[in-house]
Protein backbone atom coordinates (compact mmCIF):
# COMPACT_ATOMS: atom_id res chain seq x y z
CA UNK A 1 0.00 0.00 0.00
CA UNK A 2 1.40 3.41 -0.96
CA UNK A 3 1.56 5.67 2.05
CA UNK A 4 2.89 9.04 3.04
CA UNK A 5 2.23 11.31 5.97
CA UNK A 6 0.79 14.08 3.83
CA UNK A 7 -0.96 12.78 0.70
CA UNK A 8 -0.52 14.54 -2.61
CA UNK A 9 -3.65 16.24 -3.82
CA UNK A 10 -4.71 18.19 -6.87
CA UNK A 11 -2.93 16.01 -9.44
CA UNK A 12 -4.21 16.24 -12.97
CA UNK A 13 -6.39 13.44 -14.34
CA UNK A 14 -5.77 12.32 -17.89
CA UNK A 15 -8.96 12.12 -19.89
CA UNK A 16 -9.12 9.86 -22.92
CA UNK A 17 -11.93 9.97 -25.44
CA UNK A 18 -12.45 7.78 -28.46
CA UNK A 19 -13.43 10.05 -31.32
CA UNK A 20 -14.71 7.38 -33.62
CA UNK A 21 -16.51 4.38 -32.22
CA UNK A 22 -15.62 0.98 -33.67
CA UNK A 23 -17.58 -2.23 -33.77
CA UNK A 24 -18.17 -4.38 -30.70
CA UNK A 25 -15.22 -6.46 -29.58
CA UNK A 26 -14.19 -9.36 -27.46
CA UNK A 27 -10.86 -8.72 -25.75
CA UNK A 28 -8.20 -11.39 -25.87
CA UNK A 29 -6.62 -13.20 -22.95
CA UNK A 30 -3.15 -11.68 -23.42
CA UNK A 31 -1.74 -14.27 -25.83
CA UNK A 32 -0.97 -12.50 -29.08
CA UNK A 33 -0.10 -14.54 -32.15
CA UNK A 34 2.30 -11.89 -33.45
CA UNK A 35 4.03 -8.78 -32.19
CA UNK A 36 1.98 -5.59 -32.10
CA UNK A 37 3.77 -2.96 -34.20
CA UNK A 38 3.78 0.65 -32.96
CA UNK A 39 5.00 3.52 -35.15
CA UNK A 40 6.37 6.77 -33.73
CA UNK A 41 8.60 9.70 -34.71
CA UNK A 42 10.01 9.85 -31.17
CA UNK A 43 13.33 8.01 -31.47
CA UNK A 44 15.49 7.16 -28.42
CA UNK A 45 18.74 9.09 -28.22
CA UNK A 46 20.48 6.55 -25.92
CA UNK A 47 19.46 3.31 -24.19
CA UNK A 48 20.94 4.24 -20.81
CA UNK A 49 18.45 6.07 -18.54
CA UNK A 50 21.29 8.12 -17.03
CA UNK A 51 21.86 9.71 -20.44
CA UNK A 52 18.47 10.95 -21.67
CA UNK A 53 15.82 13.39 -20.54
CA UNK A 54 13.71 13.24 -23.69
CA UNK A 55 11.46 10.95 -25.73
CA UNK A 56 13.76 8.04 -24.90
CA UNK A 57 11.63 7.71 -21.77
CA UNK A 58 8.90 6.10 -23.85
CA UNK A 59 11.17 3.08 -24.30
CA UNK A 60 12.58 3.21 -20.76
CA UNK A 61 9.11 3.02 -19.22
CA UNK A 62 8.62 -0.38 -20.84
CA UNK A 63 12.01 -2.01 -20.20
CA UNK A 64 13.14 -0.51 -16.89
CA UNK A 65 11.37 -0.43 -13.54
CA UNK A 66 10.91 2.38 -11.03
CA UNK A 67 10.03 2.31 -7.34
CA UNK A 68 6.70 3.97 -8.07
CA UNK A 69 4.52 4.42 -11.15
CA UNK A 70 1.48 6.38 -12.32
CA UNK A 71 -1.48 3.98 -12.49
CA UNK A 72 -3.98 4.27 -15.36
CA UNK A 73 -4.86 7.96 -15.77
CA UNK A 74 -4.01 8.94 -12.20
CA UNK A 75 -1.37 11.52 -11.28
CA UNK A 76 -0.84 9.99 -7.82
CA UNK A 77 2.08 7.54 -7.64
CA UNK A 78 1.64 3.96 -6.47
CA UNK A 79 4.19 1.18 -5.85
CA UNK A 80 5.87 -0.69 -8.70
CA UNK A 81 9.22 -2.21 -7.67
CA UNK A 82 8.44 -0.98 -4.17
CA UNK A 83 6.05 -2.74 -1.86
CA UNK A 84 5.41 0.50 0.00
CA UNK A 85 6.86 4.03 0.19
CA UNK A 86 6.26 7.13 2.24
CA UNK A 87 7.71 10.16 4.01
CA UNK A 88 8.86 9.29 7.51
CA UNK A 89 8.90 12.87 8.81
CA UNK A 90 6.38 15.70 8.91
CA UNK A 91 8.22 18.07 6.59
CA UNK A 92 8.66 15.86 3.50
CA UNK A 93 12.44 15.55 3.67
CA UNK A 94 13.02 11.83 4.45
CA UNK A 95 11.47 9.27 2.12
CA UNK A 96 11.55 5.52 2.72
CA UNK A 97 10.75 2.66 0.33
CA UNK A 98 10.65 -1.07 0.93
CA UNK A 99 11.15 -3.28 -2.12
CA UNK A 100 9.00 -6.24 -3.08
CA UNK A 101 10.54 -9.60 -2.30
CA UNK A 102 12.71 -11.56 -4.72
CA UNK A 103 13.04 -8.96 -7.49
CA UNK A 104 15.57 -9.71 -10.23
CA UNK A 105 16.91 -8.08 -13.36
CA UNK A 106 16.32 -9.78 -16.69
CA UNK A 107 19.80 -11.35 -16.50
CA UNK A 108 18.93 -13.04 -13.21
CA UNK A 109 20.91 -10.73 -10.91
CA UNK A 110 19.17 -9.59 -7.73
CA UNK A 111 17.42 -6.23 -7.68
CA UNK A 112 18.02 -5.14 -4.09
CA UNK A 113 18.36 -1.93 -2.11
CA UNK A 114 22.01 -1.53 -3.08
CA UNK A 115 21.08 -1.71 -6.78
CA UNK A 116 18.53 1.06 -6.28
CA UNK A 117 21.06 3.20 -4.41
CA UNK A 118 23.64 2.56 -7.14
CA UNK A 119 21.21 3.59 -9.90
CA UNK A 120 20.45 6.99 -8.37
CA UNK A 121 24.03 7.76 -7.36
CA UNK A 122 25.26 6.70 -10.79
CA UNK A 123 22.95 9.14 -12.61
CA UNK A 124 24.02 11.94 -10.29
CA UNK A 125 27.71 11.04 -10.69
CA UNK A 126 27.68 10.77 -14.48
CA UNK A 127 25.67 13.99 -14.72
CA UNK A 128 25.20 13.64 -18.45
CA UNK A 129 24.39 17.01 -20.11
CA UNK A 130 21.45 15.33 -21.83
CA UNK A 131 20.47 13.22 -18.82
CA UNK A 132 17.97 13.63 -15.96
CA UNK A 133 20.40 14.30 -13.08
CA UNK A 134 18.74 17.67 -12.45
CA UNK A 135 15.47 15.92 -11.57
CA UNK A 136 17.30 14.11 -8.76
CA UNK A 137 19.08 17.16 -7.36
CA UNK A 138 16.93 17.25 -4.22
CA UNK A 139 18.66 14.06 -3.00
CA UNK A 140 21.29 14.72 -0.33
CA UNK A 141 22.23 11.12 0.47
CA UNK A 142 20.81 7.61 0.21
CA UNK A 143 21.13 4.86 2.77
CA UNK A 144 20.02 1.25 2.77
CA UNK A 145 18.80 -1.00 5.56
CA UNK A 146 18.99 -4.69 4.83
CA UNK A 147 18.35 -5.97 1.32
CA UNK A 148 14.99 -4.28 0.72
CA UNK A 149 14.88 -0.83 2.40
CA UNK A 150 16.05 2.42 0.81
CA UNK A 151 15.97 5.75 2.62
CA UNK A 152 16.30 9.02 0.70
CA UNK A 153 17.46 12.03 2.70
CA UNK A 154 16.58 15.21 0.81
CA UNK A 155 18.45 18.51 0.88
CA UNK A 156 15.22 20.33 1.61
CA UNK A 157 11.49 19.53 1.90
CA UNK A 158 10.14 18.31 -1.44
CA UNK A 159 6.59 17.00 -1.68
CA UNK A 160 7.12 16.34 -5.40
CA UNK A 161 9.78 13.68 -4.72
CA UNK A 162 7.33 10.73 -5.02
CA UNK A 163 6.37 12.07 -8.45
CA UNK A 164 10.03 12.06 -9.50
CA UNK A 165 10.36 8.45 -8.33
CA UNK A 166 7.59 7.49 -10.75
CA UNK A 167 9.48 8.86 -13.77
CA UNK A 168 12.07 7.04 -15.92
CA UNK A 169 14.69 9.36 -14.38
CA UNK A 170 14.44 6.93 -11.45
CA UNK A 171 14.95 3.80 -13.58
CA UNK A 172 16.71 0.99 -11.73
CA UNK A 173 19.72 -0.60 -13.47
CA UNK A 174 21.96 -3.58 -12.67
CA UNK A 175 25.26 -2.48 -11.06
CA UNK A 176 27.01 -5.45 -12.67
CA UNK A 177 26.00 -4.36 -16.17
CA UNK A 178 26.08 -0.54 -16.06
CA UNK A 179 29.40 1.23 -15.37
CA UNK A 180 29.40 3.67 -12.47
CA UNK A 181 31.22 6.52 -14.22
CA UNK A 182 30.02 6.45 -17.83
CA UNK A 183 27.03 5.60 -19.98
CA UNK A 184 26.36 2.12 -21.28
CA UNK A 185 27.80 1.84 -24.78
CA UNK A 186 26.15 -1.39 -25.93
CA UNK A 187 22.53 -2.28 -26.66
CA UNK A 188 22.61 -5.17 -24.16
CA UNK A 189 20.08 -3.71 -21.78
CA UNK A 190 19.43 -5.37 -18.42
CA UNK A 191 16.24 -4.07 -16.81
CA UNK A 192 13.42 -5.39 -14.66
CA UNK A 193 10.47 -3.84 -16.49
CA UNK A 194 7.57 -5.53 -18.27
CA UNK A 195 9.63 -6.21 -21.41
CA UNK A 196 13.07 -7.38 -22.49
CA UNK A 197 14.80 -5.51 -25.29
CA UNK A 198 15.21 -8.50 -27.60
CA UNK A 199 16.55 -6.55 -30.58
CA UNK A 200 17.46 -2.96 -31.36
CA UNK A 201 18.55 -1.07 -34.45
CA UNK A 202 19.24 2.60 -33.86
CA UNK A 203 16.73 4.96 -35.50
CA UNK A 204 14.82 1.98 -36.91
CA UNK A 205 13.22 -0.35 -34.38
CA UNK A 206 13.10 -1.79 -30.86
CA UNK A 207 11.87 -5.36 -30.48
CA UNK A 208 10.31 -6.07 -27.09
CA UNK A 209 9.25 -9.40 -25.63
CA UNK A 210 7.50 -10.15 -22.36
CA UNK A 211 9.84 -10.29 -19.34
CA UNK A 212 8.97 -13.55 -17.60
CA UNK A 213 10.90 -12.43 -14.48
CA UNK A 214 8.89 -9.21 -14.11
CA UNK A 215 7.30 -8.59 -10.71
CA UNK A 216 5.56 -5.25 -10.81
CA UNK A 217 2.21 -3.52 -11.08
CA UNK A 218 1.67 -3.94 -14.84
CA UNK A 219 -0.71 -6.58 -16.16
CA UNK A 220 0.92 -7.46 -19.47
CA UNK A 221 -1.69 -8.13 -22.15
CA UNK A 222 0.59 -9.11 -25.04
CA UNK A 223 3.68 -11.21 -25.61
CA UNK A 224 5.66 -8.88 -27.86
CA UNK A 225 5.71 -5.35 -29.26
CA UNK A 226 7.90 -3.93 -32.01
CA UNK A 227 8.38 -0.16 -32.02
CA UNK A 228 9.32 1.28 -35.41
CA UNK A 229 10.96 4.71 -35.54
CA UNK A 230 10.22 7.08 -38.42
CA UNK A 231 11.72 10.38 -39.46
CA UNK A 232 8.89 10.89 -41.95
CA UNK A 233 5.26 11.02 -40.75
CA UNK A 234 4.05 10.25 -44.27
CA UNK A 235 5.94 6.96 -44.37
CA UNK A 236 4.63 6.05 -40.93
CA UNK A 237 1.03 6.63 -41.99
CA UNK A 238 1.61 4.80 -45.26
CA UNK A 239 2.67 1.72 -43.29
CA UNK A 240 -0.29 2.13 -40.94
CA UNK A 241 -2.69 2.09 -43.88
CA UNK A 242 -0.93 -0.89 -45.46
CA UNK A 243 -1.13 -2.86 -42.22
CA UNK A 244 2.64 -2.99 -41.59
CA UNK A 245 2.05 -0.81 -38.51
CA UNK A 246 -0.82 -1.49 -36.09
CA UNK A 247 -0.79 1.83 -34.22
CA UNK A 248 0.87 5.24 -34.43
CA UNK A 249 1.87 7.03 -31.26
CA UNK A 250 3.63 10.38 -31.82
CA UNK A 251 4.18 12.22 -35.09
CA UNK A 252 0.83 12.52 -36.87
CA UNK A 253 0.54 15.81 -38.75
CA UNK A 254 -2.60 17.98 -38.46
CA UNK A 255 -3.50 17.04 -42.04
CA UNK A 256 -3.24 13.33 -41.21
CA UNK A 257 -5.31 13.77 -38.06
CA UNK A 258 -7.94 15.65 -40.04
CA UNK A 259 -7.97 12.92 -42.67
CA UNK A 260 -8.49 10.12 -40.14
CA UNK A 261 -11.15 12.14 -38.36
CA UNK A 262 -13.23 13.20 -41.36
CA UNK A 263 -12.68 10.45 -43.90
CA UNK A 264 -13.47 7.32 -41.95
CA UNK A 265 -14.91 5.64 -45.04
CA UNK A 266 -11.53 5.89 -46.81
CA UNK A 267 -9.87 3.76 -44.13
CA UNK A 268 -12.65 2.08 -42.11
CA UNK A 269 -10.22 -0.28 -40.39
CA UNK A 270 -8.44 2.61 -38.61
CA UNK A 271 -9.81 4.40 -35.56
CA UNK A 272 -8.58 7.77 -34.28
CA UNK A 273 -8.27 8.33 -30.54
CA UNK A 274 -7.79 11.75 -28.96
CA UNK A 275 -5.95 12.02 -25.64
CA UNK A 276 -6.13 15.21 -23.63
CA UNK A 277 -2.50 16.27 -23.62
CA UNK A 278 -0.24 18.43 -21.50
CA UNK A 279 2.53 18.64 -24.10
CA UNK A 280 3.75 22.18 -24.79
CA UNK A 281 5.90 23.95 -27.38
CA UNK A 282 7.88 27.09 -26.68
CA UNK A 283 10.77 29.28 -27.78
CA UNK A 284 13.94 29.60 -25.72
CA UNK A 285 16.06 32.78 -25.72
CA UNK A 286 19.69 32.58 -24.65
CA UNK A 287 20.70 36.04 -23.36
CA UNK A 288 24.38 35.03 -23.49
CA UNK A 289 24.01 35.86 -27.19
CA UNK A 290 24.14 39.59 -27.86
CA UNK A 291 21.27 39.38 -30.37
CA UNK A 292 18.72 38.58 -27.63
CA UNK A 293 20.49 39.92 -24.53
CA UNK A 294 18.29 43.04 -24.64
CA UNK A 295 14.96 42.20 -22.91
CA UNK A 296 13.09 44.57 -25.24
CA UNK A 297 13.81 42.26 -28.21
CA UNK A 298 12.36 39.25 -26.40
CA UNK A 299 9.35 41.24 -25.22
CA UNK A 300 8.70 42.58 -28.70
CA UNK A 301 8.58 39.05 -30.05
CA UNK A 302 6.22 38.08 -27.21
CA UNK A 303 4.07 41.03 -28.22
CA UNK A 304 3.92 40.09 -31.91
CA UNK A 305 3.44 36.32 -31.91
CA UNK A 306 -0.16 35.44 -32.78
CA UNK A 307 -0.74 32.05 -31.18
CA UNK A 308 -4.30 31.79 -32.47
CA UNK A 309 -3.12 32.21 -36.05
CA UNK A 310 -0.31 29.73 -35.44
CA UNK A 311 -2.59 26.91 -34.27
CA UNK A 312 -5.19 27.80 -36.93
CA UNK A 313 -2.84 28.03 -39.90
CA UNK A 314 -0.39 25.28 -39.01
CA UNK A 315 -2.05 22.91 -36.57
CA UNK A 316 -5.61 23.10 -37.89
CA UNK A 317 -6.88 23.53 -34.35
CA UNK A 318 -5.40 20.23 -33.17
CA UNK A 319 -3.57 22.37 -30.60
CA UNK A 320 -4.57 25.30 -28.37
CA UNK A 321 -2.85 28.68 -27.85
CA UNK A 322 -0.75 28.69 -24.70
CA UNK A 323 -0.06 31.79 -22.60
CA UNK A 324 1.96 30.21 -19.81
CA UNK A 325 4.66 27.59 -19.41
CA UNK A 326 2.17 25.73 -17.20
CA UNK A 327 -0.54 24.31 -19.50
CA UNK A 328 -4.27 24.23 -18.95
CA UNK A 329 -5.42 21.17 -17.03
CA UNK A 330 -2.51 21.43 -14.59
CA UNK A 331 -3.29 22.81 -11.13
CA UNK A 332 -1.78 26.30 -10.83
CA UNK A 333 -2.14 27.28 -14.52
CA UNK A 334 -2.61 30.97 -15.33
CA UNK A 335 -2.50 32.98 -18.58
CA UNK A 336 0.42 35.13 -17.45
CA UNK A 337 1.67 36.03 -20.94
CA UNK A 338 -1.79 37.17 -22.05
CA UNK A 339 -2.14 39.25 -18.89
CA UNK A 340 1.27 40.83 -19.58
CA UNK A 341 1.11 41.34 -23.37
CA UNK A 342 -2.55 41.06 -24.34
CA UNK A 343 -3.52 40.56 -27.99
CA UNK A 344 -0.76 40.71 -30.64
CA UNK A 345 0.21 44.31 -31.38
CA UNK A 346 2.89 45.53 -33.77
CA UNK A 347 2.58 49.06 -32.43
CA UNK A 348 3.26 47.98 -28.86
CA UNK A 349 6.23 45.93 -30.06
CA UNK A 350 7.60 48.90 -32.00
CA UNK A 351 7.22 51.11 -28.94
CA UNK A 352 9.01 48.55 -26.76
CA UNK A 353 11.96 48.44 -29.15
CA UNK A 354 12.04 52.19 -29.62
CA UNK A 355 12.17 52.82 -25.88
CA UNK A 356 15.24 50.57 -25.76
CA UNK A 357 16.87 52.58 -28.56
CA UNK A 358 16.32 49.92 -31.22
CA UNK A 359 14.96 51.43 -34.42
CA UNK A 360 16.27 49.28 -37.29
CA UNK A 361 15.19 45.75 -38.16
CA UNK A 362 16.39 43.14 -35.69
CA UNK A 363 18.17 40.23 -37.37
CA UNK A 364 17.73 36.83 -35.73
CA UNK A 365 18.20 33.16 -36.57
CA UNK A 366 15.66 30.72 -35.15
CA UNK A 367 16.72 27.09 -34.74
CA UNK A 368 14.54 24.00 -34.59
CA UNK A 369 14.83 20.21 -34.80
CA UNK A 370 13.68 18.58 -38.02
CA UNK A 371 12.91 15.08 -36.75
CA UNK A 372 11.83 15.08 -33.10
CA UNK A 373 8.33 16.55 -33.03
CA UNK A 374 7.01 15.62 -36.46
CA UNK A 375 7.05 17.13 -39.94
CA UNK A 376 4.89 20.13 -38.97
CA UNK A 377 7.69 21.80 -36.98
CA UNK A 378 9.17 23.34 -40.13
CA UNK A 379 5.77 24.81 -41.03
CA UNK A 380 5.43 26.18 -37.50
CA UNK A 381 8.72 28.05 -37.74
CA UNK A 382 7.86 29.31 -41.20
CA UNK A 383 4.67 30.79 -39.71
CA UNK A 384 6.62 32.40 -36.85
CA UNK A 385 9.04 33.89 -39.39
CA UNK A 386 6.09 35.18 -41.45
CA UNK A 387 4.49 36.87 -38.43
CA UNK A 388 7.69 38.51 -37.21
CA UNK A 389 8.74 39.77 -40.63
CA UNK A 390 5.22 41.01 -41.41
CA UNK A 391 5.63 43.40 -38.49
CA UNK A 392 8.47 45.15 -40.33
CA UNK A 393 10.55 44.92 -37.14
CA UNK A 394 12.46 41.68 -37.71
CA UNK A 395 14.57 39.95 -40.32
CA UNK A 396 14.40 36.22 -39.56
CA UNK A 397 16.48 33.29 -40.79
CA UNK A 398 15.55 29.68 -40.05
CA UNK A 399 17.87 26.72 -39.45
CA UNK A 400 16.83 23.12 -38.86
CA UNK A 401 18.93 20.23 -37.56
CA UNK A 402 18.33 16.59 -36.77
CA UNK A 403 17.76 15.88 -33.08
CA UNK A 404 21.18 14.62 -31.99
CA UNK A 405 23.04 17.48 -33.65
CA UNK A 406 20.39 19.91 -32.45
CA UNK A 407 20.87 18.72 -28.86
CA UNK A 408 24.63 19.14 -29.14
CA UNK A 409 24.11 22.72 -30.28
CA UNK A 410 21.89 23.41 -27.27
CA UNK A 411 24.43 21.90 -24.88
CA UNK A 412 27.19 24.03 -26.45
CA UNK A 413 25.07 27.20 -26.15
CA UNK A 414 25.19 27.67 -29.91
CA UNK A 415 21.68 29.02 -30.54
CA UNK A 416 20.38 32.49 -29.57
CA UNK A 417 16.75 31.40 -30.15
CA UNK A 418 15.51 27.84 -30.52
CA UNK A 419 12.33 25.84 -30.30
CA UNK A 420 11.66 23.04 -27.85
CA UNK A 421 8.82 20.77 -26.89
CA UNK A 422 8.11 19.51 -23.40
CA UNK A 423 6.33 16.33 -22.47
CA UNK A 424 5.79 16.33 -18.70
CA UNK A 425 7.93 14.18 -16.42
CA UNK A 426 5.02 14.22 -14.00
CA UNK A 427 1.69 16.10 -13.90
CA UNK A 428 2.54 19.02 -11.61
CA UNK A 429 3.13 22.73 -12.27
CA UNK A 430 6.60 22.42 -10.75
CA UNK A 431 7.64 20.27 -13.70
CA UNK A 432 6.86 23.07 -16.17
CA UNK A 433 8.98 25.63 -14.34
CA UNK A 434 11.84 24.15 -12.30
CA UNK A 435 13.52 22.19 -15.16
CA UNK A 436 14.03 25.45 -17.08
CA UNK A 437 15.47 27.69 -14.36
CA UNK A 438 18.63 27.72 -12.28
CA UNK A 439 22.30 27.73 -13.15
CA UNK A 440 22.08 24.23 -14.60
CA UNK A 441 18.83 23.34 -16.31
CA UNK A 442 17.34 21.15 -19.02
CA UNK A 443 17.87 23.81 -21.69
CA UNK A 444 21.58 24.42 -21.30
CA UNK A 445 20.89 28.16 -20.90
CA UNK A 446 21.51 29.31 -17.31
CA UNK A 447 18.49 31.16 -15.92
CA UNK A 448 19.30 32.39 -12.45
CA UNK A 449 16.56 34.21 -10.58
CA UNK A 450 16.68 34.49 -6.79
CA UNK A 451 12.95 34.74 -6.28
CA UNK A 452 12.15 31.81 -8.54
CA UNK A 453 14.78 29.34 -7.35
CA UNK A 454 15.42 30.73 -3.89
CA UNK A 455 11.89 31.43 -2.66
CA UNK A 456 8.92 30.40 -4.80
CA UNK A 457 9.89 26.88 -5.90
CA UNK A 458 11.23 25.83 -2.46
CA UNK A 459 8.04 27.20 -0.86
CA UNK A 460 5.82 25.30 -3.31
CA UNK A 461 7.62 22.02 -2.61
CA UNK A 462 6.73 22.18 1.06
CA UNK A 463 3.06 21.80 0.13
CA UNK A 464 1.94 18.18 -0.02
CA UNK A 465 -1.47 19.55 -1.05
CA UNK A 466 -0.44 20.66 -4.53
CA UNK A 467 -3.46 22.93 -4.85
CA UNK A 468 -2.09 24.98 -1.96
CA UNK A 469 1.09 25.60 -3.98
CA UNK A 470 -0.84 27.54 -6.65
CA UNK A 471 -0.03 30.96 -5.17
CA UNK A 472 3.70 30.34 -5.59
CA UNK A 473 3.19 29.10 -9.14
CA UNK A 474 1.08 32.15 -10.04
CA UNK A 475 3.92 34.46 -8.99
CA UNK A 476 6.46 32.30 -10.80
CA UNK A 477 4.50 32.49 -14.06
CA UNK A 478 4.35 36.29 -13.79
CA UNK A 479 8.15 36.40 -13.48
CA UNK A 480 8.56 34.17 -16.54
CA UNK A 481 6.28 36.47 -18.55
CA UNK A 482 8.16 39.57 -17.42
CA UNK A 483 11.58 38.12 -18.28
CA UNK A 484 10.41 36.59 -21.60
CA UNK A 485 13.31 34.16 -21.53
CA UNK A 486 10.85 31.39 -22.39
CA UNK A 487 7.95 32.03 -24.76
CA UNK A 488 5.07 29.49 -24.64
CA UNK A 489 3.38 28.91 -27.99
CA UNK A 490 0.83 26.13 -27.85
CA UNK A 491 -0.51 23.18 -25.91
CA UNK A 492 -1.09 19.99 -27.84
CA UNK A 493 -3.41 17.06 -27.80
CA UNK A 494 -2.17 13.55 -28.42
CA UNK A 495 -3.74 11.58 -31.24
CA UNK A 496 -3.35 7.84 -31.65
CA UNK A 497 -4.44 6.12 -34.86
CA UNK A 498 -4.91 2.37 -34.49
CA UNK A 499 -6.35 -0.55 -36.39
CA UNK A 500 -9.72 -1.73 -35.12
CA UNK A 501 -8.31 -5.04 -33.93
CA UNK A 502 -6.02 -3.35 -31.39
CA UNK A 503 -7.53 -3.17 -27.91
CA UNK A 504 -6.38 -1.21 -24.86
CA UNK A 505 -5.51 2.06 -26.61
CA UNK A 506 -7.58 4.09 -24.15
CA UNK A 507 -5.56 2.69 -21.21
CA UNK A 508 -2.13 2.84 -22.82
CA UNK A 509 -1.19 6.44 -21.95
CA UNK A 510 -0.23 7.41 -18.42
CA UNK A 511 -0.66 10.86 -16.87
CA UNK A 512 2.73 11.99 -18.21
CA UNK A 513 1.59 10.90 -21.72
CA UNK A 514 4.07 8.02 -21.93
CA UNK A 515 2.82 4.89 -23.67
CA UNK A 516 2.42 1.76 -21.59
CA UNK A 517 2.80 -0.86 -24.31
CA UNK A 518 1.68 -3.68 -22.04
CA UNK A 519 -1.92 -2.43 -22.21
CA UNK A 520 -2.19 -3.19 -25.94
CA UNK A 521 -3.71 -6.42 -27.20
CA UNK A 522 -5.20 -7.93 -30.33
CA UNK A 523 -8.92 -8.56 -30.18
CA UNK A 524 -9.61 -12.23 -30.62
CA UNK A 525 -12.89 -11.81 -32.51
CA UNK A 526 -14.26 -8.92 -34.57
Amino acid sequence: MFSQNKPLKGAVVLVTATLLAGCGSLLGDGESEEAIVVGTTSTPSVLDPAGAWDGSWELYRNIYQTLLHFPSSSGTPEPDAAQRCGFTDTVSSVYRCVLKKDLTFSNGNALDAEAVKYSFERTLEIKSPTGPAQLLQSIDRIETSGERTIIFHLKRPDATFPLVLATPAASIVDPAAYPADRLLESDKVSGSGPYLLDGYKEDERAELVRNQKYKGSAEIKNDAVTVRYFKDSAKMVEQLKSGEVDLTYRGLTPEQIDDFGKNRSDHPEIKLNEVYGTEIRYLVFNPQHESVAEPAIRKAIAQIIDRKALVRNVYKRTAAPLYSMVPGGITGHTSAFYEKYGEPSVEKARSTLSQAGINGKVKLTLWYTTDRYGATTAEEFAEIKRQLEASGLFDIALEGREWREFQEGITDGEYPVFGRGWFPDFPDADNYISPFVGKENALGTPYEHKTLTGTLLPKSRKESDRGAASESFTQAQKILAEDARLLPLWQGKLYIAAHDDIAGVEWSIDSSTIMRLWELDRKKSW
